[in-house]
Parts: structure tokens; sequence; C-alpha cells
């Protein structure tokens, strides 16, 4: 099976980002011969602090995202966080992508596999891979077409994730596609005063392993300038070095 590649800024921040993100994008779907889904979310619902950037709402969000497909091409991924927003996302987007928080919320599960779109489902902290097959089972049987699973890393104490690289191979008995998040398992969640911290140096051996354990899809959050990005700097990789990633993997 071929790999798939998902990258993009952890959120919209502006058209700017986007579009510069894009723009490399397409670059490297053309140099190397790969499809690169283009990724960001309108809204980020699940930020540490009440006072984090949390996005520009689904509204402007979803137009931007409609910007970013028309002037470039790419297909899409969002994620969502309430089963309404299910059918609004679907008219933009390619795939609907449900965050590991919510992985096990029904309503959000059913009404994304209605939408007859792509889901995305990220696998829980708190949740083992063979555990997986219950979220999956219910986009399935709620009439999904087709059902990804992304391994992101179990929660290990405070403020610490680790990944169990069995996952891969476990839930790849649940789904044919199962796609390792290589930056947020690097994630040291609510560990920066108020918000998530990171180490960015491991996404690339994070992305090693998981081609290891047998991984069909690899997902990146990428940014110009991730210091001084709005959310989740300390682990997105830095778009300049994105290419050298995916080429590592290939």
């Amino acid at each position: 099976m071929k790999p798939i590649f998902i990258a993009g800024p952890c959120v919209i921040e502006s058209a700017e980002v986007l579009d510069a993100v894009a723009e490399r994008i397409v670059e490297i779907n053309k140099r190397l011969g790969v499809e690169v889904i283009f990724k960001a979310s309108f809204d980020k619902a699940n930020r540490t602090s009440i006072s984090s950037y949390r996005g520009v709402g689904i509204e402007r969000g979803l137009q931007m995202l409609s910007d970013v497909k028309s002037k470039w091409g790419l297909r899409l991924l969002t994620d969502i966080h309430e089963a309404w927003q299910a059918d609004v996302a679907a008219q933009a987007v390619d795939v609907l992508q449900i965050p590991a928080f919510l992985c096990r919320q029904t309503d959000l599960l059913v009404a994304a596999a209605k939408t007859g779109k792509v889901v995305n489902i990220k696998k829980a902290q708190f949740l083992s891979g063979v555990d997986m097959v219950y979220p999956y089972q219910k986009a399935i049987e709620s009439g999904a077409k087709e059902v990804w699973l992304t391994e992101r890393g179990n929660s290990f104490g405070y403020n610490n994730l680790v990944v169990d690289f069995r996952n891969i191979p476990d839930m790849l008995a649940i789904a044919p596609r199962v796609i390792m998040d290589c930056t947020h398992s690097v994630q040291r969640p609510g560990a920066a005063g108020g918000k998530t911290g990171g180490n960015r140096e491991y996404v690339p051996a994070m992305a090693l392993a998981a081609k290891a354990f047998g991984a069909t899809g690899y997902f990146f959050e990428v940014h110009p300038d991730p210091d001084n990005a709005l959310s989740d700097g300390p682990n997105m990789l830095c778009l300049d070095n994105l290419e050298n990633v995916i080429k590592s993997l290939l």
C-alpha cells in the first residue's frame, strides 16, 4: 500500500501561513511523487488554557480551507469536535478527523460516518490499539466507506506521552490504513505553563520507527516558524524539514 502523508499547521492562523505551507506541499508532491494531504484546524477546542488561541472559527475557517483547495488543488483534512460540525465541514474537506480525546464519542463518530467522507480516528491517549476496534466499528456500521486509525502515543504519568509501537500492527488487524501522528506523539501535554510543550527533535525518529512497525501513513503538523506558532509550536516540525523527513520514509 502506497503511504499517504498528512501535513499542515496545527490551527488556522492566517491566509499567509496556509499559503506558505500549501505551496511547499504542492512542490513536495510533484518532486517526490507522493500525496500530502493538507491539514489545519478551524478550532482547537481542547487547548490547555481558556486564554490560549483556538482558531478563526468554523465559518471563516472552512472558507479559508476551501480557498486553499481552489488555489492549490490539495485534498484537505480537518478535525471536528461536535456532531453538528460533521455535515458543515464535509462540504469543504475530504477527510474528517476525530480528535483523540473524543474517539469514543458515539454521536460524533456516527455523524462523521454519515457524511460519506473518509473518517480518520485518532487513538485516545488512554486506549490501546486493540481497543480501537470499537470506534472503528461505530464508524463502519454507521455507513463510513473508509476509516483510518491514527497512533499518537499514550499518557505516561503526568505531562508525558510514550509510544507503544505495537499499537500499529494491532490496529492494522482492524483497519487497512494506520497512520502515525509523528508530531503529537512528542507532546508534553500541559507541561509548558498553561500550554502543551514538546520535543520536535524526535519527530523524524518517530516516523522511521512507525515505518518499521508497518505504518501506512504519516501525520506531521508543520509551520514556517514553529517557535512562534500560535498552537503546538514545540512539537511541530519546521516546514523546511518536511521534505527530507518524507524522503527518509520512501
